[in-house]
């Protein structure tokens, strides 16, 4: 039940955190920024420095309650079970995996895997991928969701890359399920200023809840 129920949180919150940094410090920084604006779902790339230890000490520090911690930029099973190992409560990648998909099921940690294509989109399903995860959807646009919604409306959609405050709201009325946000949520820390990241993300999280009729 930990998977169907990690799933219902990421879903409820509506938005994931992609934070991507220099450092494990800056990485943590961003994280706990983004959490204080009331985003609740981290994905943590595995191309910050020591991201294992990253996702291990939000994982120590920040209730449970507050904080969902994944993994992103996943390419291996390997990379993912030492992401789960450290506390990773969800496995993201840029491209569909069928061995990491095969660990995640094994350990009943939700994957969400990059597609593109409507075949890629029906292989990921197959494999158990819960949340697709559309990327990058800068080359797309919500008009695609909608597309694929037709043939199979049972898909569950995630966009990242491309994905801004202007657009969030036409992502979720299209049908998406959340949105995975990056550059234009963290883009305030690289001056060091994270409290620009927490105003940034009340305004994805207020966004995405005013999309869904909610005030």
């Amino acid at each position: 039940m930990k998977k169907f129920d990690t799933l219902n949180r990421l879903i409820d919150g509506g938005v994931v955190a992609v934070v991507r940094a220099d450092s494990k410090e800056q990485g943590a920084k961003i994280a706990e920024a983004c959490v204080q604006g009331g985003i609740k779902a981290i994905e943590l790339t595995f191309t910050v420095p020591h991201a294992d230890q990253v996702i291990a000490f939000l994982k120590d520090t920040i209730p449970s309650e507050k904080l969902i911690i994944g993994a992103g930029t996943v390419l291996d099973a390997v990379t993912a079970r030492i992401a789960i190992l450290n506390g990773a409560e969800y496995i993201v990648s840029p491209s569909f995996d069928l061995e990491t998909a095969k660990l995640c099921n094994r350990y009943q940690i939700p994957y969400m895997s990059g597609c593109e294509t409507i075949k890629e989109i029906i292989t990921a399903m197959e494999a158990g991928v819960d949340i697709v995860k559309l990327f990058p959807g800068s080359a797309f646009g919500p008009c695609y969701v909608k597309a694929v919604k037709g043939p199979l409306p049972q898909c569950n959609i995630m966009p990242t890359g491309g994905v801004s405050i202007d657009n969030a709201a036409e992502w979720i009325k299209a049908g998406c399920v959340a949105i995975g946000v990056g550059g234009d949520l963290t883009a305030p820390a690289k001056n060091g200023d994270y409290a620009g990241v927490t105003a940034k993300a009340k305004e994805y999280v207020d966004a995405v809840r005013s999309a869904r009729g909610g005030k």
